[in-house]
């Protein structure tokens, strides 16, 4: 295994690391969030670490990439979609890969997507659990049409946004995580953490959000996913992947999603599949937001995608 910081124009340090085969077919693996950050590494048990030269990232603001949102909260007018895909190019060339599989889990389904429509040339195939486009709908729906689900849990929510007239939710959130004083930052973490533990609760693998992260990186987490979520991921009219999937309609492609996945309703997987001639579709009928059965899916996905080089 081999790992650096990347720097970038801007100044920001983007963390890589590669394992597997060197001579092996490339893969790149895209982390959710945004902000999870690759952790622990777990995500190297889905590949045949034989067969793939498998290279991850901590996006630009998380994980052990520099600066942290935390430190820098004013870097993230730098954190935008666009720098990511750029990110992702810069660490491809400075791996010397030609072309790779990229896969991806919730957020890292709909970066996957927007890195293969801006470098198409540049993607073999794509194997996605839990998709996600980012849309302003599955905002909406995330931010505020899960409070008619779970109606005490989004009056708590929307009591503590400090939103002001006009203000969504989310942008009351994104503002206060990226402007306030390090105790409101705190507060607000806090605060959408608990949202985002309550509308993933009906999944039966659910595992609250707080057991996930500790204070720092679930501060992370919430800061980018506020800063992404209330600007529509940057994507052109918040639906620019499903109007332009079709550009990429010749890339084979693997979506596993979980019908139980209130957050991220399956339509979203099954407009893509529709629009999508050299994509497959499984759903997961016993799953939410991924889960066992859906990254065995997985697995059996990348071991069959390995076979082509």
């Amino acid at each position: 295994m081999d790992s650096g910081l990347l720097r970038m124009r801007d100044g920001a340090e983007i963390y890589w690391e590669t394992s597997g085969n060197p001579r092996g077919k490339p893969a790149l693996y895209l982390h959710g969030g945004p902000g999870s950050g690759l952790r622990s590494g777990s995500y190297r048990s889905h590949f045949d670490l034989e067969r793939y030269f498998l290279i991850g990232i901590d996006q630009r603001g998380c994980g052990r990439s520099r600066p942290s949102v935390n430190e820098a909260p004013e870097s993230l007018q730098a954190n935008t979609t666009q720098a990511l895909i750029e990110d992702i190019e810069a660490v491809r060339g400075h791996l010397g890969v030609a072309r790779w599989l990229v896969s991806g889990v919730s957020w890292g389904t709909t970066l996957a997507l927007a890195y293969a429509l801006a470098h198409p040339d540049r993607v073999t195939e794509l194997a996605l659990v839990a998709v996600t486009t980012t849309s302003r709908e599955e905002v909406d729906w995330l931010t505020e049409g899960m409070g008619r689900v779970f109606p005490e849990a989004w009056l708590r929510l929307e009591a503590e946004s400090g939103r002001t007239a006009g203000e969504r939710i989310v942008e009351a959130y994104a503002r206060r995580l990226a402007t306030g004083e390090p105790h409101e930052r705190q507060a607000a973490a806090r605060a959408w953490n608990a949202w985002e533990s309550v509308h993933i609760s009906l999944d039966p693998n659910w595992t609250p959000i707080e057991s996930r992260f500790d204070e720092a990186r679930g501060l992370a987490f919430a800061t980018l996913v506020t800063h992404y979520w209330a600007n529509d991921g940057f994507l052109r009219n918040g639906d620019e992947i499903v109007s332009r999937i079709a550009d990429i309609g010749h890339i084979p492609a693997m979506l596993i999603h979980g019908r139980r996945d209130i957050s991220g309703p399956a339509i979203i997987a099954w407009r893509l599949h529709r629009s999508w001639p050299a994509s497959r579709l499984h759903i997961v009928e016993s799953e939410g937001h991924g889960g066992p059965e859906s990254f065995a899916m997985l697995r059996a996905a990348l071991d069959a995608f390995a076979k082509v080089r």
